[in-house]
């Protein structure tokens, strides 16, 4: 496995640049490497504190809904600078202090996001190596080609898909990338560190995002103007090579439509969760998971997303239909699963968001978001409206969990909720 990732490194580090002009598309954030001319430099260090504090409805099988008072405080820091023109730094961390029910997460936990060195000898070829946080995905809402996702969040403070991936912690790996003009070559090895994950509250968790050899290739090219298609490949010590495509198409000036799709031999989700129950088949065939919609951009800032998604690895609807009212040890072990691998419960679900920054008054931004499970017809809704000052943010936050006690949503320890935060930048 070793020798494979070296090769895999190699490759990228070494694939022919076919001209001179470097690339964004897919690339890392490479955007102050390679202007000496540009005097002004950014601050290094970017913190910031969030706190909250709301009401919600604790939800538990069996026992009458509870309202309880929620509060949390976070610590968020990013460091990133060039230490010499061809080395840089990035450490990311977030602290967060959660007083709740035990059974929302009453405890401390820290996150180590990323931590880690970029050696960039030319400005078309770049090595990393450390903890990384590496996002892949056209689609917003899920996405089939996220492979480092599974395990990576110890602390899920807002369902917003964008807050899920960037509050994440990294994977700990060796990164190659060549870029060229349109394109890009990313090859990944991300080794073994632990066994098991840890609950600790100030662990570095590598169990949770380390805990077997990992690999993958990504390549992209904009073929078009409006067509740019990503290819990956991935394979870990517990499942055959898996593939994915991720394409984005620009429909007209104000509509852009995604299709984002993985697939190879593997193990349905509950045979996963269960790899004892002598009545779940434990064979590997091949299974698709895919993510596809449109996101409409009025001038007004008015963004429209909404997708499909679909989950071949997971339980239709008859199967989720009978394990929900069947066993609940099995059915808690696969919501387990689920939970862990932040992957879709059955095998359809449908996909909503609306955002419209400076609405009505400049600086003021209103989100909506919601889920909904078309197996079970359980539904998640969520709605923000922040203001934006220099220096800070305040916004008011409301969730909704609706279905029945055992469907998709309907079974979130958090039914519903309304809070107000503040962050302040410093």
């Amino acid at each position: 496995m070793q020798k494979q990732a070296l090769a895999l490194i190699s490759i990228a580090l070494c694939a022919p640049v076919f001209a001179a002009d470097v690339a964004e598309d897919d690339a890392l954030n490479l955007a102050d490497a390679t202007t000496e001319t540009v005097k002004t430099e950014a601050s290094a260090w970017r913190i910031f504190t969030e706190a909250t504090a709301g009401r919600t409805t604790v939800h538990q099988p069996g026992v009458p809904d509870a309202t309880e008072d929620t509060q949390r405080l976070s610590l968020d820091l990013l460091f990133d600078k060039k230490l010499t023109p061809e080395l840089r730094g990035v450490l990311s961390d977030r602290l967060d202090l959660n007083h709740q029910s035990d059974i929302l997460g009453n405890q401390t936990l820290n996150s180590l996001k990323e931590a880690y060195l970029s050696w960039q000898p030319q400005s078309d070829r770049v090595l990393d190596a450390g903890r990384i946080n590496v996002r892949y995905g056209a689609a917003m809402g899920y996405n089939p080609t996220d492979f480092f996702r599974e395990g990576a969040n110890r602390a899920i403070t807002s369902f917003d898909p964008n807050a899920i991936r960037e509050n994440r912690m990294g994977t700990a790996m060796l990164r190659g990338q060549t870029l060229w003009a349109g394109g890009a070559l990313t090859a990944i090895y991300a080794p073994k560190v632990a066994d098991a994950p840890s609950n600790a509250d100030w662990s570095a968790d590598f169990g949770a995002t380390n805990n077997r050899n990992r690999w993958m290739l990504a390549a992209s090219q904009q073929i078009a103007n409006n067509f740019n298609p990503q290819v990956v490949l991935y394979g870990d010590d517990r499942q055959p090579v898996q593939m994915g495509m991720n394409l984005t198409m620009l429909v007209n000036d104000a509509t852009v439509a995604n299709i984002e799709w993985s697939g190879g031999r593997q193990k349905s989700l509950l045979a996963q969760a269960l790899p004892l129950s002598p009545g779940v088949a434990q064979d590997e065939v091949f299974r698709n998971r895919l993510a596809t919609g449109l996101t409409y951009t009025s001038a007004s800032k008015l963004s429209l997303t909404a997708e499909y998604h679909y989950n071949g690895a997971a339980v239709d609807q008859a199967v989720w239909n009978a394990l929900r009212t069947s066993s609940m040890p099995d059915y808690a072990s696969y919501r387990q699963l689920i939970a862990q691998e932040l992957d879709l419960t059955t095998r359809q679900a449908a996909f909503l968001r609306a955002s419209w920054q400076d609405a009505f008054i400049n600086k003021l931004d209103l989100t909506a978001m919601l889920r909904y499970n078309l197996d079970d017809h359980s539904k998640l809704s969520w709605l923000e409206a922040r203001y934006r000052l220099d220096k800070s943010e305040i916004a008011l936050q409301w969730q909704l969990a609706s279905g029945d006690n055992t469907s998709d949503f309907g079974a979130m320890a958090q039914r519903r909720y309304i809070q107000a935060l503040f962050r302040y930048y410093f």
